[in-house]
């Protein structure tokens, strides 16, 4: 079998030159539609919880925290942390108010009503969709439980801050849930929006500000084979608990905070 080899050749700039426009005569560029993907939520995402963190001292739980930037915010900002993930996590530093747990969030033992502040940034929604970050077994409404936890951890009162994909309600297998008008009450059922804010790509690939109406109705785009090739809206929430929670099973409306 033929293999291909590609061999740099170095050119004369101003030949190198020709050839570009002469390229570009012929081989149109693709249009800004086609390069749109997620490429950049963490921008977002980041400066979004860190926006709505309080100041501390307090204790502090982030589920799924993977390198550990927010935990190392929060640690900053006087919580003692809990950092969690399923994974084996290295941080590339160290801080006396972070401690690192490794082990699935539904299955590790925390107490009841103890943590001022919960950080959720776009892990929820690969609980029970299997094939990354090491989750082997599709559950349905394992991300339903991560949040039913949530609840039954933090304080009354207590701070949720999460962010997660939004659109038409979709799973991008094996990468994550898309959360639209169905699910994404469900989600957020148990805690009162005190703010939300959406955002989605422009075709140039920019993340900008956009209503609820737009991320929920977001048509998401799938690439089985690299996560950051899909598209979708994301959702930014900074939830209270509220003091008489309501069950899994008695979904409300959503209720928009301040955009």
């Amino acid at each position: 079998m033929a293999e291909k080899f590609l061999v740099p050749v170095s050119l004369p700039s101003w030949l190198c030159n020709s050839a570009r426009r002469v390229k570009r005569a012929f081989i149109p560029p693709a249009s800004p539609t086609s390069r749109v993907n997620i490429w950049g939520e963490r921008h977002v995402e980041w400066t979004f919880l860190s926006s709505q963190m309080p100041c501390g001292p307090g204790e502090a739980i982030e589920f799924g925290c993977e390198d550990g930037f927010m935990s190392l915010v929060a640690a900053q900002r006087g919580f003692h942390v809990l950092a969690n993930d399923l994974l084996e996590q290295t941080f590339v530093w160290q801080h006396p108010n972070v401690e690192f747990r490794k082990g699935d969030f539904l299955k590790l033992t925390f107490p009841r009503n103890h943590f001022d502040l919960a950080i959720n940034c776009s892990s929820v929604e690969h609980v029970g969709v299997a094939g990354r970050y090491g989750i082997e077994v599709n559950q349905d409404d394992g991300d339903l439980q991560v949040m039913h936890r949530l609840v039954e951890i933090v304080k009354p009162g207590g701070l949720l801050l999460m962010t997660a994909p939004c659109g038409q309600d979709a799973v991008l297998a094996p990468w994550c849930r898309v959360y639209g008008s169905q699910r994404l009450p469900k989600l957020l059922q148990c805690f009162k929006i005190e703010r939300d804010e959406y955002w989605s790509k422009n075709r140039k690939n920019q993340w900008v500000q956009c209503s609820q109406e737009t991320a929920l109705n977001f048509q998401s785009q799938h690439d089985r084979l690299d996560p950051h090739k899909c598209t979708y809206a994301l959702g930014c929430f900074a939830l209270r608990k509220i003091r008489n929670s309501l069950t899994p099973e008695e979904p409300k409306n959503l209720s928009p905070g301040a955009s």
